[in-house]
C-alpha cells in the first residue's frame, strides 16, 4: 500500500472536500483503497459523508466496482416475520414497539411453530428471497419460547433461516443452529458513543457480546444499526469501523422512519442524498460484507435503484416491523430493468439478466 500512502499525503487536509482539486485526490485515494480491497480509513471514510450530490457519480465508480468484484450482478433479497410484537420492556428511542412509547402498534405473543411455518412456506413459494427472517420484540426469549422457534425451523424448502430473538446464550444459539438456523441477527444499531443515547435499558457491550457468541457458535452473522437518529458524521464512521472490525457477515442498514409516540417521532427523515453518502461509505469501510438495505429505503423515492451503485449488495422486501414495504413485484421488475441477478445459491430460482 505504498501508493496509497503515497497518495494520502497529496490530500490537503485544510482545503473543501467540495473543492474540485481536493475530490480528485480523495478519489484517488479511495481508488487505491478499492483496488486493494483494503478498508477505507476513517480520515477518509468521514469525507466521503461531505460529498457534494453533483459528483456522487463519480464516487459510484469506486463503490460499484467493489459490489461487482465480490458479489457480481447478484443481488440478495430477504423478508422478515413479526412472531412476537410490542410489550417491549427495552426503550431504544426509535422503536414503535418498546412499552415505554405510546404507539398504535399491535401487541400479541410469540406465534405457534405452525403459523412461522406458514408464512416461511408462503414467502419460500412466491418470493426469491435468500433469507427469512423470525424476528420477536423484547431483550429475549423464555426457554419454551426458544422451543417453538426451534420446532419451527424444522421446515425446509430452499430459504434459509435467520433469526432476531434478542440476547441470548452461546448454549441458545447453538441449540437453534443444530435446528436449523443458519443466520442470527442481532444490530449494534449505532456507534458506541451515541448508544446510551438511544437506550438504557441495555448496553453496546451486551449487543456486542451477543454479536460475538453467535459468531462464536459457527453462525453467520447479520449486524447493522440505523441512520438518522441524530448522531454525528464522526459516530456514522465509527459505528461502520466496528462492523469492520467485528467481521460480521452481512450488514443492514436502516435509515430511521421517525414513528409518532417514539422519542425520536419528531426527528427529519433523512434527504436521499445523505442516504446515498452512508451507504457508499460503508461499503468503502466494509469492503467484502453483505450490504443490505432495510427500513428506510422509501425514503429514496426515485433515487432506490442508486443504492446498488452506491455498494449496496441487497435488501428487505415486503412489509417491516410494525410499517408497510413497497410492493415486491416492483421491486423485482426494479432488480430486473437493472439486470440484477435474484434468487437463492443452489435452487436454481433466478430473475434478470446479466449472468
Amino acid at each position: 500500500m505504498g501508493n496509497v500512502n503515497h497518495l494520502c499525503s497529496l490530500v490537503d487536509e485544510t482545503s473543501p472536500v467540495s473543492h474540485y482539486r481536493g475530490m480528485e485526490r480523495l478519489f484517488k485515494v479511495i481508488g487505491e483503497y478499492v483496488e486493494a480491497g483494503e478498508s477505507l480509513p476513517d480520515e477518509y471514510a468521514l469525507r466521503v459523508l461531505e460529498v457534494p450530490a453533483s459528483r456522487l457519480p463519480e464516487l459510484f465508480v469506486y463503490t460499484n466496482r467493489l459490489r461487482l468484484a465480490r458479489f457480481g450482478h447478484r443481488v440478495h433479497l430477504c423478508s422478515i416475520m413479526n412472531a412476537r410484537s410490542g410489550a417491549c420492556t427495552e426503550d431504544c428511542a426509535f422503536c414503535a414497539q418498546s412499552a415505554h412509547h405510546r404507539t398504535e402498534v399491535e401487541v400479541y405473543p410469540l406465534r405457534r411453530a405452525e403459523v412461522i411455518q406458514e408464512q416461511y412456506r408462503a414467502v419460500a413459494r412466491r418470493l426469491p428471497v435468500r433469507h427469512f427472517g423470525v424476528v420477536t420484540s423484547g431483550e429475549r426469549l423464555s426457554e419454551e419460547e426458544l422451543d417453538e422457534v426451534r420446532a419451527a425451523l424444522s421446515v425446509k424448502e430452499g430459504v434459509r433461516w435467520c433469526a432476531s430473538l434478542g440476547a441470548l446464550s452461546k448454549a441458545a444459539l447453538l441449540r437453534l443452529k443444530e435446528a436449523g438456523l443458519t443466520r442470527f441477527h442481532h444490530n449494534l444499531e449505532t456507534a458506541p458513543s451515541f448508544f446510551p443515547r438511544i437506550c438504557s435499558t441495555h448496553s453496546f457491550e451486551e449487543r456486542l457480546a451477543t454479536v460475538r457468541a453467535a459468531k462464536a457458535v459457527g453462525l453467520e452473522v447479520c449486524s447493522g444499526g440505523i441512520f438518522g437518529m441524530g448522531e454525528s458524521p464522526e459516530e456514522r464512521v465509527a459505528f461502520a469501523r466496528i462492523l469492520y472490525e467485528e467481521r460480521v457477515d452481512s450488514v443492514p442498514l436502516n435509515f430511521l422512519i421517525p414513528v409518532p409516540g417514539t422519542r425520536l417521532g419528531g426527528m427529519k427523515a433523512m434527504e436521499p442524498v445523505e442516504i446515498l453518502r452512508c451507504i457508499a461509505m460503508v461499503r468503502l469501510v466494509n469492503p467484502a460484507a453483505e450490504l443490505k438495505v432495510c427500513a428506510g429505503r422509501l425514503l429514496l423515492g426515485d433515487l432506490q435503484s442508486m443504492i446498488f451503485y452506491a455498494g449496496a449488495t441487497g435488501m428487505m422486501v415486503g412489509d417491516l416491523l410494525t410499517v408497510a414495504g413497497r410492493e415486491v413485484e416492483k421491486d423485482l421488475r426494479m432488480l430486473e430493468a437493472l439486470g440484477c441477478e435474484v434468487g437463492r445459491e443452489g435452487v436454481g430460482e433466478w430473475v434478470g439478466g446479466m449472468r
